[in-house]
């Protein structure tokens, strides 16, 4: 078979773990265009298996695309595609600068770049004769455009493979609800491995009180925010020498409403948005003062304080504008309500106080690490900012995973797992992992079985029910009330598409308007149409556009598909 770089395809034997691994080298190897879903092992050196799946088609001649989120990410996979195929690697990202980036775009359009990785934008490299485009981690927020006219990477690249022929895989440690309405339309094939394999590598998960005996022996580890379990494995990990991870969600997530016995999402019962307090400010609320808890018990309790108040007031819904004044969830009947806030402010200050003389490092923000070193130690980080390290982590700690699954967002629960598994695939196999939130809920299920294809079906399936994204085609309609009404009035909307709105705009969503220039109230507006409609809405939204630029408005509008933050 063909080699890569000196080695042949058949010695690339981590690929052997996956199903059908071997058959998807050697399909790229021979020149043709497989399409996968690939759901990478715990502890896998994903960048040096995309490395090698990027030479095994740099070696027959063709041209590979790897996209990645950001540039810890595309550093580590560039260093992996250089060692193999040498400067026939380059990388595309806008902190090069102009000359640099100009350079390797020319580099890429002549052929002499083989395998080009970047971040969203290089999606559009214009490489000679494509074989094989990769993007890795698709669910990551940062593939989507925020200029117009708001392409999303992993979008531009199945298209871009379909017309082409070239190869298509789409990889992560979870699976997004989009990757796998593909796989199941038939368009692209699972690359997974049997439970077997995935049961010998992956570290072991659990939830607190996740059993009658745990909560026997803990009755309050459900209830504070760092159970006594948590201490007792940490503790372990850095008496064995292991370093410590606690993941903590980061700041600035916008308040949500949830259920106040069950924390479930509170949803409209008219067309299933998300319900608010009119004015609610997005402003997380600081953690109390701690003091200076005398056991691990106490410091949990005492972190557990992070609560917000019930909320009396009648919500409303974000999308269709409702007020829901008699809400009861849908889960357990309650009818009170509480605001989703969090709060790892102290985070790492107190863990500071549980383990004395024990070093305390930070990662996120403006001071990120790439990695660090073995020996104990306990490494705070925020959700995407975790640092590898040699050998693996002793033990993981993933906080207040209410926060994560209570937000009120359309990706809320896989956006979690994503998160949770990132983190999770960090921690060495013989290592232990530790998720504070419901152990029942399905997606804590999914990641102690460290099974993200099921909860990608689960989440496919939940969202037809409701007639969300990727089962129906959204338009968000961004801006004033006559602009908005400008543009409809101008529209031939297919039948059977429905009106919801229009509404105040999502606090946190991206405004149409420059800094200075927004109106006071920005409304938006939500066009639902089924999969068979939606190129029908679509180009009946561009003829309106065209329309009406003719016609010079004053006011600016925004017409977004499938916009990320939907709520």
């Amino acid at each position: 078979m063909n080699g890569v770089a000196g080695i042949a395809v058949s010695e690339l034997s981590e690929w052997s773990r996956y199903r059908h691994g071997t058959s998807f080298l050697g399909a790229l190897a021979a020149g043709k265009g497989p399409r996968a879903a690939w759901q990478a092992l715990p502890g896998e050196d994903w960048a040096r298996r995309l490395a090698e799946l990027a030479a095994v088609v740099a070696e027959s001649g063709r041209s590979v695309v790897v996209m990645v989120p950001d540039q810890r990410d595309l550093d580590r996979v560039l260093a992996a595609c250089t060692e193999l195929v040498g400067e026939a690697a380059v990388g595309l990202a806008a902190g090069l600068g102009p000359s640099a980036r100009y350079r390797r775009w020319l580099a890429a359009l002549r052929g002499t770049a083989r395998i080009v990785v970047g971040t969203r934008s290089s999606v559009f490299a214009p490489v000679h004769d494509l074989g094989l485009i990769v993007i890795w981690d698709d669910g990551d927020d940062t593939y989507a455009e925020p200029r117009s006219p708001y392409p999303h990477a992993r979008e531009v690249a199945m298209l871009r493979a379909h017309e082409t022929g070239a190869a298509f895989l789409a990889g992560g440690f979870a699976r997004t609800a989009e990757i796998q309405a593909v796989v199941a339309s038939g368009w692209a094939h699972d690359l997974v491995a049997d439970r077997a394999v995935v049961r010998q590598y992956a570290p072991r998960i659990s939830a607190p009180g996740d059993s009658d005996v745990a909560l026997e022996r803990d009755p309050v580890a459900r209830a504070v925010r760092i159970p006594a379990v948590a201490f007792t494995a940490a503790r372990k990990a850095l008496a064995a020498g292991d370093p410590v991870l606690v993941q903590v969600p980061r700041r600035g997530y916008v308040p949500a409403l949830s259920c106040a016995r069950c924390r479930t999402p509170a949803r409209c019962r008219h067309c299933n948005g998300p319900l608010a307090l009119p004015g609610e400010s997005a402003a997380a609320r600081p953690v109390e003062d701690a003091g200076r808890p005398g056991s691990a018990r106490e410091l949990g309790v005492a972190l557990s304080r992070n609560r917000s108040e019930e909320i009396a007031h009648s919500p409303r819904c974000r999308w269709c504008g409702r007020t829901d004044a008699a809400f009861r969830c849908g889960a357990c009947g309650a009818r009170a309500l509480r605001a989703v806030v969090i709060g790892a402010a102290r985070t790492a200050e107190e863990l500071g106080r549980a383990f004395p003389g024990v070093p305390i490092r930070g990662s996120g923000g403006a001071t990120v690490l790439d990695s660090i070193s073995e020996g104990p130690q306990v490494v705070v980080s925020t959700i995407g900012a975790e640092p590898s390290v040699p050998g693996g982590y002793g033990v993981a700690l993933l906080l207040d995973g209410w926060a994560l699954l209570g937000r009120a967002d359309l990706r809320a629960a896989e956006d979690a797992l994503r998160r949770w598994m990132s983190a999770a695939a960090l921690v060495r196999s013989s290592g232990q992992v530790i998720v504070m939130a419901e152990p029942s809920l399905p997606t804590v299920q999914a990641l102690v079985r460290w099974d993200p294809v099921t909860h990608a079906d689960f989440e496919l399936a939940a969202r037809a029910e409701v007639r969300f994204p990727p089962a129906v085609r959204l338009a968000a309609l961004d801006g004033t009330t006559d602009s908005i009404a400008e543009l409809l009035g101008e529209t031939q909307l297919p039948a059977g598409v429905e009106v919801l709105g229009p509404v105040p705009l999502p606090p946190g969503a991206r405004t149409p308007f420059s800094a200075g220039d927004a109106p006071t109230e920005i409304e938006r507006m939500i066009l639902r149409a089924d999969r068979g409609q939606a190129a029908a809405m679509s180009r009946a939204l561009t003829a309106a556009l065209a329309v009406r630029s003719t016609h010079r408005s004053g006011d600016p509008l925004r017409v977004q598909i499938d916009p990320i933050d939907i709520g």
